[in-house]
């Protein structure tokens, strides 16, 4: 399935411009790759977006005089986008559609992240998504891999000088390991560079039927399994024991592997969720590109770093791009075709051919979308 277009406002905060501005940023850069100026030239658009409210990508296409197609809002936390993207390659597979858009869109709310997913007394347990919850799952991380607050601080010296180079990138700055360790503490062992900013952005990919050009592979959203209360399972079945319970992202990962006809060894690139900085070393041994236990063998020998066998984030992540959840997973989909166009400008990754990206949404879905050029 080939993507035809791809459209991108940067991450960041914007005063003054509304979800739907930044949306009409992306959604027309998009169309406009595609070569699309007509609303009959494509058949149904899917947006995501968590805090976006009632019809917000018909708000989009309203914008841009668009609409009288289907229109669907999709909300699956930072998933969302991907969400919305699986729907959309739904739509073509099923022979519903020949070209779909598909965007995603967000202004966060200041501050930690509420959501009403969560009960209270997960919230007053530190067991939602808050950087309490973010920080038992990093304190298990060091408990049972090894890893180190050292090797949480080098997941953010390496995406921060990635975002360097990342015009669309909330941070452009690098920061050194003494910057991290010495930045504000939040919740043991994280520290405030360790954590992504909520902010606002959009992002947008037009799909088409037919070869050529980069490739949508496949596009995976799945759902937890009940599990350890300090795994991704935060409707939080309460058990302690994991036994073999495949988090949601491994369950994506291999449905994702298959569906493509590839496996681990066979990526360029890897976009990973980097809501925290222990999320991403979590997300190597989960998206099975290293054996349980060798997350920071992965980080320290640079295989993960630029100009590794496979740099993981080289976007910067979110720890530089920011999160707007609508717009997240989306973004990495622009990102992963814009290196494998050869695009990318200096973060460029040399002769990438074969890119994941991968999302957690709040806890209950992941996603895993694999694109070839």
């Amino acid at each position: 399935m080939l993507i035809a277009g791809v459209g991108l406002h940067p991450f960041g905060r914007f005063a003054g411009r509304t979800a739907t501005d930044l949306g009409v940023v992306a959604v027309r850069a998009a169309l406009a790759e595609a070569g699309i100026t007509r609303r009959d030239q494509f058949q149904a658009t899917f947006c995501g977006t968590a805090y976006g409210g009632v019809a917000s990508g018909h708000k989009v296409l309203g914008a841009l005089g668009l609409t009288g197609g289907p229109i669907v809002d999709v909300e699956a936390g930072c998933a969302s986008g991907a969400a919305a993207l699986a729907l959309g390659v739904a739509a073509i597979d099923s022979g519903q559609a020949d070209t779909v858009l598909v965007f995603g869109i967000e202004k966060m709310p200041k501050g930690m992240i509420r959501s009403s997913f969560f009960e209270p007394w997960r919230e007053q347990a530190g067991l939602s998504a808050t950087p309490a919850y973010f920080a038992l799952r990093a304190q298990r991380l060091m408990r049972e891999r090894g890893v180190t607050e050292d090797d949480l601080a080098a997941v953010v010296v390496k995406n921060r000088r990635n975002g360097v180079g990342n015009p669309d990138a909330m941070f452009r700055a690098e920061v050194t390991a003494e910057d991290v360790l010495g930045s504000r503490p939040v919740c043991g062992p994280l520290r405030l560079f360790m954590l992504c900013s909520p902010n606002e952005g959009a992002a947008a990919v037009v799909l088409r039927k037919g070869t050529g050009g980069v490739q949508l592979r496949t596009a995976v959203l799945r759902s937890h399994l009940p599990g350890n209360v300090l795994g991704e399972a935060t409707p939080l079945a309460g058990l302690v024991d994991d036994g073999d319970i495949p988090s949601p992202t491994t369950l994506a990962a291999d449905a994702a592997y298959e569906a493509a006809g590839i496996g681990p060894s066979d990526l360029d690139l890897v976009e990973c969720q980097d809501t925290d900085a222990a999320r991403e070393l979590l997300a190597y041994e989960e998206l099975r590109l290293c054996p349980p236990g060798d997350n920071a063998a992965l980080l320290r020998d640079g295989t993960v770093g630029p100009g590794g066998p496979l740099p993981v984030n080289p976007s910067g992540g979110l720890l530089s791009k920011g999160e707007p959840l609508g717009a997240s997973a989306l973004g990495q989909v622009v990102e992963l075709v814009r290196q494998l166009r050869g695009d990318a400008g200096a973060r460029q990754v040399p002769g990438a051919r074969i890119g994941l990206a991968h999302t957690v949404g709040r806890g209950a879905n992941a996603s895993v979308t694999i694109v070839s050029g």
